[in-house]
């Protein structure tokens, strides 16, 4: 019987696989890139659970690789699904592990200060509303992530080689601050992250130790994206591959417009907390972690509003709690 590999060609040596998480996407894009010439590179590396490291050995067994044969690891951006592996592939092979610079000072760092990051955590959802019992499950460690130990920067405008062309890194932030994208001009090629996804809005939101204004990174992001205009986008999530990035930035750029309308529509009445408004922007059934998710992403949004001086906000004493107000 002959079993397929399990890579997806992109471009070249460069190859993608559907990688397990346990998360409602199901997967995330890990991409391989084995030259002829020039170093084995793996582009994100997914949490570290038993089903994601069997995902990428059979990926590097395919090339006739194993851990050992990785020499440049580059992450999109910091979160678990895209970092997890990064500190154990740079352990088994002497991988560098490189990050654009942005995200490494707050990103990068979140992952060997979470412990001492944590009350501020809890502080801020609970200055906005939160439920005292919904901060239960943030804990100072994550044990699918293993942060690497040694970090090199990539710049913004810099050129790197990968499946034998020039990339330009690229600074989109919004889903994370220092989110980077790698742009092929020559093939129209965008590697995406979580930059833009398909299917679904990528989560933009506003944390304690995120940039002021993440939503309005993320619309500035959307513009370059547009303005761009690949021919198709290596994405995070849902692809690995997608075509239409302009007319998904508009789709969009237009939701999170719908959902400024919304919050200002919502706001004009009595004050509320950043969470009841969040109850009214995600009505649906959701878990804690959602919950915490949607706090995090109407914030983004009140956050924005207020920053271009549409909305304010009051101290309440009395629920010691930020309100929002018209």
């Amino acid at each position: 019987m002959t079993v397929s590999s399990p890579l997806i060609p992109v471009l070249g040596s460069l190859h993608a696989l559907q990688v397990p998480i346990p998360y409602p996407m199901k997967t995330v894009t890990v991409l391989i890139d084995a030259p002829a010439h020039g170093p084995v590179t793996m582009i994100d590396t997914a949490l570290d659970t038993p089903e994601a490291r069997a995902a990428i050995e059979a990926g590097l067994k395919a090339l006739g690789l194993h851990w050992e044969g990785v020499e440049r690891v580059i992450i999109t951006h910091h979160h678990p699904d895209h970092y997890g592996l990064a500190g154990v592939i740079e352990e088994r092979s002497g991988a560098r592990v490189t990050m654009l610079d942005v995200e490494i000072g707050r990103g990068e760092r979140y992952w060997h200060m979470l412990r001492e990051w944590l009350p501020g955590h809890v502080k801020h959802m609970l200055d906005h509303g939160l439920p005292q019992e919904m901060v239960q499950g943030m804990r100072g460690e994550n044990e699918h992530v293993h942060p690497a130990s040694r970090v090199q920067p990539l710049r913004e405008g810099q050129t790197l080689e990968l499946a034998g062309r020039a990339w330009e890194v690229l600074w989109l932030p919004g889903h994370a601050d220092g989110h980077l994208g790698l742009w092929n001009p020559e093939d129209s090629l965008l590697i995406a992250g979580d930059a833009i996804l398909p299917r679904i809005s990528p989560n933009v939101g506003l944390y304690a130790y995120t940039r002021p204004d993440p939503l309005g990174d993320y619309l500035q992001t959307l513009g370059k994206l547009e303005a761009l205009n690949p021919a198709r986008a290596v994405v995070g999530h849902h692809g690995p591959l997608m075509e239409g990035v302009r007319a998904r930035a508009r789709e969009l750029r237009d939701h999170h417009h719908e959902r400024l309308d919304f919050m200002k529509a919502e706001t004009a009445g009595e004050p509320r907390s950043a969470y009841e408004l969040s109850l009214a922007m995600f009505s649906r059934d959701l878990p804690t972690s959602g919950r915490r998710f949607a706090l995090a992403e109407t914030l983004a949004h009140l956050e924005h509003l207020r920053l271009l001086g549409q909305l304010y906000r009051t101290w309440s004493e009395k629920n010691q709690v930020w309100l929002y107000h018209a």
